[in-house]
């Protein structure tokens, strides 16, 4: 009779999640189904912004390399839901995310904290539960951009397309001297007010404080050179 050879979980890294084309794939699509639907980017563009973000954060935290490596595969994979339908997207993505993982043989126990930081990123319905949600949350609300614009035709702009593409920089600081987590933002306001903005990501803004409370800071904002807290 021959031996069994029992096999370990596996050390799944952010490259091999990168380059999976399954992961690819379901991204395009959903940003396929948001594009269609008359939302803004939400690909491989802004997956990529938002796990660069992700890990700036938490470079700045005492976390560890690992930490945040997980960290980033979830900011890669935290719109993947989209695929099925925006509503309910966070938890829709963290169910497609555990069958994809799990296939790709990561461990249970560091699928867990994936798994909420994907299904908790949604103003609406969730909360930071963990460091690694609450820098994916920042992130994620941060990327606001006149490049995520997906209509090319200016006069058919909704409101979201308006205030994205008013925003012509975009920037994320850390200022651990000060203790603060810092949105700069640079907004045309011939194409959208200041007010506008605080119209449709008030909520999303609020979910940046939380966020930045639990990692031990406060979120300010800066735009057009007037700071508010």
């Amino acid at each position: 009779m021959e031996p069994v050879t029992i096999v370990g979980p596996k050390l799944v890294t952010l490259k091999e999640v990168r380059s999976n084309p399954k992961i690819r794939k379901l991204i395009e699509g959903a940003n396929d189904v948001m594009k269609a639907m008359g939302y803004t980017e939400h690909g491989l563009r802004h997956v990529g912004v938002v796990a660069s973000i992700t890990r700036y954060i938490l470079d700045h935290l005492n976390l560890s390399a690992r930490e945040i490596e997980l960290a980033q595969i979830a900011a890669h994979m935290h719109d993947i839901g989209n695929a099925i339908s925006r509503a309910n997207h966070p938890m829709h993505g963290a169910a497609m995310a555990f069958t994809i993982l799990n296939e790709m043989g990561m461990d249970a126990a560091e699928i867990a904290p994936i798994l909420g930081a994907i299904g908790n990123h949604e103003e609406l319905t969730g909360v930071p539960v963990s460091m690694m949600s609450a820098a994916l949350i920042i992130a994620d609300k941060s990327d606001v951009h006149r490049s995520r614009v997906q209509n090319t035709i200016i006069e058919t702009f909704d409101i979201h397309d308006r205030v994205n593409y008013a925003v012509q920089k975009s920037r994320v600081e850390m200022k651990p001297e000060q203790q603060t987590i810092e949105l700069t933002l640079e907004i045309d306001t011939s194409h959208a007010t200041v007010m506008e903005y605080f119209e449709i990501f008030l909520s999303r803004m609020v979910m940046c404080r939380k966020s930045a409370e639990l990692l031990g800071y406060r979120f300010t904002l800066n735009v057009n050179g007037v700071y508010l807290e």
